[in-house]
């Protein structure tokens, strides 16, 4: 290994990043308070440091250098001089390679050792205490990667947002047990565009995947010991780069080509973004990266004692998002996933963070602000998760227009209804028309709702039905991880059982609960497995398995049960396809008349009559009925769907105007596939118990005069 040398040319401060052209490198690293930074170059394993230069330049607290004729596949890494504070923020310490901010890619795994740590484990002064041991061997290593190549012919599918059907899935997860996806690509960027998996999200009517984080993470030291590992990926490391281990081949345009592919098929990707926090963890964390280069800028620190961090999301740091070159960074990965890859949109995972300053959150708040005025980002979905544990954490509703909202309330009041709680008929009425009460203001659409039942964070939909309380012993935390409530019901037996009533009625909640899901205003999304019975067996929190519990067991789709279930909610998306009335592209009041005496969205009781203040008020599990009503270009879709919680089917009047219906479907017929007509003039239906009618009536069949409801 060189010496550190003045070998390279001034270079630019802009673009951070490592970034090649033709020629050589260019360096750029941002850090306020370092005194110098030097650039560690290794041979082509990463094992050995071969050569160490002095970034020569610093221009607006950008340090950088340009490397003559140094290529792609340049592996390199920082090492950053400056104070040791720890009371004033400042954690330099250049015995610690650090990742670059904006390294494209990764190589090479981070193998825990004491040396990661910039102080010295067990010692008595902990993280006020200085080490000395070089922990480039342990480090993975940045790796130069020339300029994307611009595909002309990809386009984004742009699925209007009334249309969009999203499926939540894992990318490792979602191949790992296929039959059909050979072994060695199992898992990785090339599985996700295999033809049987994007004929399994065709066939169902999927419009757009939603993929837990791809950006390159690790695993924590503490689960490494326990014997797990972090599966979901919420623990970021590099924001520019993609998860080394989803790269089978090693080859970054992998995930370049599965987009592609699935763009093809008119099928969206949304990433799964983690920017509240990164996994250097609190005081007594690793130095890998942002803690070494800058401490004081990149994280949220304590007023009074800088020494301890600002822990809003439970992770132990929070990034500094009010820093301007924090801001830019975040900004600036979000643009490179968009452009480089033709990414289609972001979940952005504990959303209420990037938008909370000093003060508290604002929904004009400098990364919020900038999101939703850039000419790139803006034109993309764009998704929050509305809530963290930090004070005034729970916002939903709360997003700048443009936001598209995951809807806890929509899976808690789902689970609820059908699990028989009283009164919940009003708080179900306003989830299935797309929760107005909580997103119907500053021009937003039904569509803001992202209505979920289920999650990777919680029970899958078979276990919502099968367990009542949490399971998770496999995560070695003595079953205290995970939610304690889950507004679930076992129906008589916990876990797995024999019992054909059970299980019979089992299938009919799931079944239920997925057409509420498809047949409310907003948009659904459906946890992958869902539609085929995967189950966790009771873990509510599978953060750290990746094994068999966690991934799709696609062995379900060839059973009895999970077939029903797979052509059961694909009927669904379907019917939700062809009725504009279940899709509303503005929120319904009742106010407005699709044709005379018919209002656009009406509430009826059991005996067809329009709901009354004591209706809504009424305990036991009595029937619900929704009459919707939109101009359809020409003619006019009307369909009245019929919830019935309770454990006897009952005779529910229908409700005015007559005229000639059609049963679209009934969730208690499994084989119900065709429409079918009624008699003229019936006045009533049977529903049975534990199910979802939705019905649609000929306009041409109406009588001249109706009752509004």
């Amino acid at each position: 290994m060189n010496a550190a040398s003045d070998a390279l040319q001034s270079g630019a401060p802009y673009p951070l990043g490592a970034t090649y052209d033709g020629c050589g490198v260019n360096f750029a690293v941002f850090s306020a308070n370092a005194t110098r930074i030097e650039l560690c170059l290794f041979d082509r394993k990463g094992r050995r440091e071969v050569a160490r230069h002095r970034l020569p330049e610093y221009t607006d607290e950008v340090w950088h250098g340009y490397l003559p004729g140094a290529s792609p596949g340049l592996l390199y890494g920082y090492r950053a001089f400056g104070p040791h504070d720890p009371h004033e923020g400042h954690r330099f310490n250049p015995h610690k390679l650090l990742v670059d901010p904006y390294a494209r890619e990764l190589t090479g795994d981070l193998r825990w050792t004491d040396a990661l740590f910039g102080y010295r484990l067990n010692s008595p002064r902990a993280d006020l205490s200085f080490d000395r041991r070089d922990s480039a061997s342990a480090m993975p290593k940045c790796r130069v990667i020339a300029p994307h190549v611009h595909w002309p012919d990809d386009h984004r599918p742009d699925i209007p947002p009334e249309d969009v059907i999203v499926m939540e899935a894992h990318l490792k997860g979602l191949s790992m047990r296929h039959p059909d996806v050979p072994q060695a690509i199992r898992g990785t960027f090339q599985a996700l565009s295999h033809p049987r998996i994007m004929e399994h999200l065709t066939k169902l009517g999927i419009t757009t995947l939603e993929l837990l984080p791809m950006q390159a993470f690790i695993t924590d030291r503490f689960l490494i010991e326990r014997g797990v590992t972090n599966y979901w990926g919420y623990n970021t490391l590099a924001f520019f780069a993609p998860h080394p281990a989803y790269m089978g081949r090693g080859e970054i345009e992998d995930f370049r080509v599965a987009i592609r592919a699935l763009h093809a098929a008119g099928i969206e990707v949304v990433m799964d973004v983690v920017y509240n926090h990164t996994c250097e963890g609190n005081e007594l964390g690793p130095t890998l990266c942002y803690r070494g280069l800058d401490n004081a800028s990149y994280y949220r620190l304590v007023p009074d004692d800088e020494r301890h961090y600002i822990n809003d999301t439970g992770c132990g740091n929070t990034l500094n998002l009010s820093h301007p070159r924090v801001l830019q960074m975040v900004l600036d990965s979000l643009r490179h996933w968009a452009s480089a890859f033709n990414i289609d949109g972001f979940r952005f995972d504990l959303a209420t963070i990037l938008g909370r300053e000093n003060y508290g959150y604002d929904q004009n708040s400098g990364f919020l602000d900038a999101l939703m005025q850039d000419p790139i980002l803006r034109t993309h979905k764009l998704i929050a998760e509305p809530w963290d544990p930090g004070p005034g954490g729970y916002q939903v509703g709360n997003f700048p227009p443009g936001f598209h909202e995951w809807n806890d309330r929509f899976r808690d009041t789902t689970r609820r209804f059908w699990r028989q709680d009283e009164c919940q008929q009003g708080d179900m009425a306003a989830r299935l028309s797309g929760s107005g009460d909580i997103f119907d203001h500053r021009g937003r659409r039904p569509w803001t709702s992202v209505n979920f039942v289920t999650a990777h964070d919680g029970f899958t939909l078979m276990d919502t039905v099968s367990y009542e309380i949490r399971h998770n012993e496999a995560n070695k935390e003595n079953n205290h991880d995970g939610a304690q409530d889950n507004h679930s019901r076992n129906w008589g037996e916990e876990g797995p059982t024999d019992d054909a009533t059970i299980v019979e009625k089992r299938d009919r909640i799931r079944r239920a609960m997925m057409a509420t899901l498809l047949l409310a205003h907003g948009i659904p999304m459906i946890l992958a497995g869902d539609e085929f019975g995967q189950t966790q067996n009771g873990n509510n929190n599978a953060y750290c398995q990746d094994n068999d519990l966690s991934w799709l067991d696609w062995s379900l789709t060839q059973t009895p049960r999970g077939q029903d279930m797979q052509d059961f909610t694909a009927r669904l998306i379907l019917l939700r396809r062809e009725h504009p009335s279940l899709r509303a592209q503005r929120y319904m009041h009742g106010r407005h008349a699709p044709l005379p005496d018919l209002s656009d969205i009406a509430w009826f009781n059991a005996a067809g009559q329009p709901m009354s203040v004591d209706n809504w008020n009424e305990g036991g599990q009595p029937l619900l009925g929704l009459r919707r009503a939109i101009e359809d270009g020409e003619s006019f879709d009307i369909t009245y769907t019929i919830l019935n919680p309770s454990d006897a089917e009952a005779p529910c009047a229908l409700p005015p105007p007559t005229g000639t219906w059609r049963l679209l479907l009934d969730s208690a017929r499994l084989h119900h596939t065709e429409p079918e007509s009624l008699t003229a003039g019936l006045h009533s239906v049977i529903v049975a118990a534990h199910s979802v009618l939705l019905l649609q009536l000929d306009p041409a069949t109406m009588a001249t005069k109706s009752t509004n409801g």
